[in-house]
Order: structure tokens, then sequence, then C-alpha cells
């Protein structure tokens, strides 16, 4: 089972949208500055997590990104699923063919842990994460460095 760097910083950046959330789109210049995001990459992601309608886009002076729908119905698991291949911790893609053409000794459990992590992902949204405390330090970090950098 693999997590990439696509679906830490989807989630990354949809928790920073959702926390920093108002009526106005986001250019994507600013969640890339505020989570270290490389701009171009999180462009390629948007546009996976924008055809699973998890954001909306509005081109123009004011356009930018925005959530599709509110924070606490957009779960985790959606937006890994729509920028990561399939996660899988079994050897044989979840086929049963991993031992010789048969199961392998622990094909079973394996598929139980796939079964779990995709159950604890699609159980937790945004909201579910941000209810977090630390979150709210962090966010109030990244808005005093955003301070210090408009000030010079």
């Amino acid at each position: 089972m693999h997590l990439t760097t696509k679906g830490k910083y989807a989630v990354t950046a949809l928790l920073d949208l959702a926390l920093n959330e108002t009526n106005d789109f986001v250019p994507i210049s600013d969640l890339a500055g505020r989570q270290s995001i490389p701009g171009p990459y999180l462009e390629q992601l948007f546009r996976y997590l924008r055809k699973a309608d998890i954001l909306i886009s509005h081109r123009g002076p004011r356009g930018g990104y925005k959530l599709s729908r509110p924070r606490n119905e957009i779960k985790i698991g959606q937006i890994i699923s729509a920028v990561e291949d399939r996660m899988d911790a079994t050897q044989c893609s979840g086929e049963g063919n991993c031992s010789a053409g048969s199961k392998c000794l622990a094909h079973n459990l394996w598929t139980d842990l796939n079964y779990q992590v995709q159950s604890f992902l699609m159980d937790k949204s945004l909201e579910d994460v941000l209810k977090n405390a630390t979150y709210k330090d962090v966010n109030k970090k990244q808005k005093n460095y955003k301070l210090l950098i408009a000030t010079g």
C-alpha cells in the first residue's frame, strides 16, 4: 500500500481550502504558497479533483478554486481516490493470483487491510480532520507568515 505525494498534497490543499473558506475563489498561488506545494503540480491535481466534482473553478482575475460542497460532505477517501492510483496492500491487485496463480497465505489479511484503510478514509470528512486543534495552530502560523511577507 502506498500513498504518494499526490494524495498527501491533495488532502493538504483541500484542508487549507476548507480552513480558509470564503465565498471567493482562492488562487492556486495562494494555496501553493501557504502549503509549500509547487503550483504547477497542484494545478494538475486540481484537474482531477474538478473532474471528481470535489472542486469548482473560475477563470479570470478573481478566479481560482473552492470546494464544490460543504466540507463535512467531502471525504478524505474521495480526495485520495480522485488523484491516486488504487491503494492496495496485496501483491496481486486483489485478483488472488499472488502465489503461482493462487492466493498467497496472507492474501485475506492484505485484503482486509485494504478494506479497513478505505473505510477509515471514507469515514473522515475534511470537517472531521479540521476539528483537531493542531490545524488551528498551523493556520495561525501560516497567517502570521503571510503577514510577515506582506509587510516586508
